[in-house]
This record gives C-alpha cells, structure tokens and sequence, in this order.
C-alpha cells in the first residue's frame, strides 16, 4: 500500500513538472507574438489544459497497457521510470531546452521495464487488436516510434502549407489589417493548442496512475483495504474518474507555475513571429495533437508546437531562423528516449545492486 501510494505521489510530480515544462510549448507562439503576456497565457493555457486532459482515455490506455507488459510491472518499476524522466525534464528546463516530457516518460517506462526484467520482451513491439482498423494497433513501434518522428515532420510541413496559403490569401491586406485580425484569432488558437495539449499529456499520467492500480491489485497487495479505500481496488485496467480529476488538476496546477524559460527559447529564439504566424503554428500543431489524441499516439506536444513553429518560420523567412537554436532542439529530441531510458534502468540497476528489489530473472521470449 505505501509503495503504491509512492507510485501515485511520484506519478502527480511528474504531472506538475509536465504542466510548467510543457505548457511553455502551447504558450510560446501567442507569448512571442506579444499578443499576451506569459501571465495570462498561462493562465488560458491552465484552463484549456484541465479541460483537454478530461476529453477522453484513449492515450491512457496506451501508457498503461499498451507499451510494456502489465504482468512485468512493479511499483519499483514505475517508480524508476517516472524518476528517470523527471530527471531529464529538470535538466532541460534548467537549460531551456523544450525536450518531450512524454517520451521522457515512455524512455523511463521502458528502461526500468527492462532492468526489472532483464529482457527486452516486456516491451510490446506489435500487438494488435481485434476488429479494430490498422491505426488501432498498438505496441512501442506503431504508438510511439513512427509517431515520434512522423508528427514533427508533419507539424513542419504542416506549418509552412499553412502559412504559405494564408500569404496567398491575405496577399492584398494591409500588415495592420492582419495584425489586428489574428491577434484576436491567436488567442482562440492558443486555446485549442492547450486543449490539445492535455487531451495528450495529461492522460499519459492516468494511464501511469491506472498501470500502478492494476498491478497493486494482482499482486494482492490491496486485498486487506479498509472500505474507505475500496475505490483504489481495480481488477481490470481501467481510467477511474478520480483519476482523471487527480491529474488533470495537477497539471492545471503545474501549468499555473509556468515555464518562463521555454517561452523564450520557442517565442523569441527560434525566429521572429507576428500574429498571423503564431495562429498559423498553434493552429497547425493542435490539429496534430488533437487527431494523434483521438487515434491513442502519445506523441510529443515538444514537438508537434517546435516543428510547427519552424516550419512557420521558414515559410515566412528562411533567412530570420536562428538555426543553431533548432540544431540544439533537434539534439535534444533524438538524446530523450535513451537518456531517459538509460537513467531508469540505472536507477533499477542501483536499487538491485543495494538489495532493496530482487535481481531479476530473464522473462521467456
């Protein structure tokens, strides 16, 4: 009980840390067109972001069933995990990177899974599901790997598209008339980025949250509950309702902390935005986070604003990017699965090394 009550209160941090170092990647855009002020971005984005992560279940399934084997996971397990990625989110907000705080949760996730086990065949490469379309399989390949470097490419493309067909439309209005249009239309944008933005990532704790549950119950570790704990008791794998309030609160919460650091790197490093292009890149990244969302992808909202907003950029002026900032962000999205992955299966590692978990035993392939 108290190991997953640990679970529960390590899982709720790393939810925080994800509200103030994601929310500076839906921000950023309407922060750097000067249409807001970070305060009261922020503060739309903590709202939109308490409503999006209530929105539905489908990324949460995927975390928490649809990565590595359910029957190989402890609360030591998830522990490590969460630990190993909210390691490398500090360390990248401390530098100002916009690294993904959802594959630093999957490469954690991963890492420990496999040092608990001592077998790569935890991981759930491929597993499909009966009577559902192609798009539904699941598996560490088809829900996060392709996605992984599919939706930034996407947002990029997306981005310049988009922006090259707003030039072509707006081509005989004065800059002052698309000004004062879209710095009213950036502020809705923005708000559907931060919707998108959790219906994405704060699901992925519910399915963290729902994954530790599940093991604690079929591991009899909750069979002597008081009945007013009975509701922590979850036979099957499902998201319970206090679950989605729990997280979806704590990130709002995180959100309202901010992350000031991110905002400048994205809003004002990458390259020069005016309003018409902050609305064209939130436009353009919430539409892919909202439909990987819906198909249970749990990609990277890093990614998806970053891509969009370069690609903006570029379509705007080529010439304006500061390259050696996205070389750094480019850096920074390739070391985040293993370096997150590595760090949790140290900490495994460590702990069987101390003797506070039991070596493991190869799983059967």
């Amino acid at each position: 009980m108290t190991l997953l009550l640990v679970v529960i209160l390590v899982a709720l941090v790393f939810e925080f840390i994800n509200g103030f170092h994601d929310t500076a990647n839906s921000v950023a855009a309407v922060v750097g067109t000067k249409v807001l002020t970070p305060t009261q971005a922020i503060t739309l984005a903590a709202v939109t972001n308490l409503a999006g992560a209530l929105a539905g279940t489908a990324v949460a399934t995927t975390v928490g069933k649809g990565l590595v084997d359910a029957q190989c996971v402890t609360g030591v397990t998830l522990i490590c995990g969460l630990m190993g990625s909210v390691i490398w989110n500090l360390i990248t907000w401390r530098l100002g990177l916009p690294s993904s705080s959802s594959h630093a949760m999957i490469g954690g996730l991963v890492g420990a899974a496999v040092a608990s086990t001592a077998s790569w065949s935890v991981v759930i490469w491929s597993a499909p599901v009966a009577g559902k379309p192609w798009y539904a399989w699941g598996g560490l390949l088809y829900k996060v790997v392709i996605p992984m470097f599919s939706s930034p490419v996407i947002g990029f493309v997306g981005g310049v598209l988009w922006m090259s067909v707003l030039y072509i439309v707006l081509a005989r209005l004065r800059p002052s008339t698309i000004n004062g249009i879209f710095r009213n239309l950036q502020i809705f944008s923005a708000g559907f980025l931060g919707f998108s933005h959790g219906s994405n990532d704060a699901q992925k704790t519910m399915g963290i949250v729902a994954l530790a549950l599940f093991s604690a119950t079929q591991a009899g570790e909750l069979l002597q509950l008081p009945r007013w704990l009975s509701f922590l008791h979850t036979p099957e794998f499902t998201i319970p309702l206090w679950v989605k309030l729990l997280c979806a609160t704590t990130m709002a919460a995180g959100t309202a902390a901010g992350g000031r650091r991110i905002i400048k790197t994205l809003g004002r490093k990458v390259g020069r935005l005016q309003p018409v292009n902050g609305f064209a890149a939130d436009t353009t990244s919430a539409t892919v986070l909202m439909t990987t969302a819906t198909l249970g992808m749990p990609v990277s909202t890093t990614h998806a604003v970053s891509a969009a907003i370069m690609g903006v950029g570029t379509a705007r002026n080529h010439k304006t990017m500061h390259w050696h900032v996205v070389e750094s962000i480019l850096w920074t999205w390739f070391l985040t699965l293993p370096a997150t992955g590595l760090i949790a299966y140290g900490l495994m590692r460590l702990l069987q090394a101390i003797g506070s978990v039991p070596c493991p035993t190869a799983a059967p392939v």
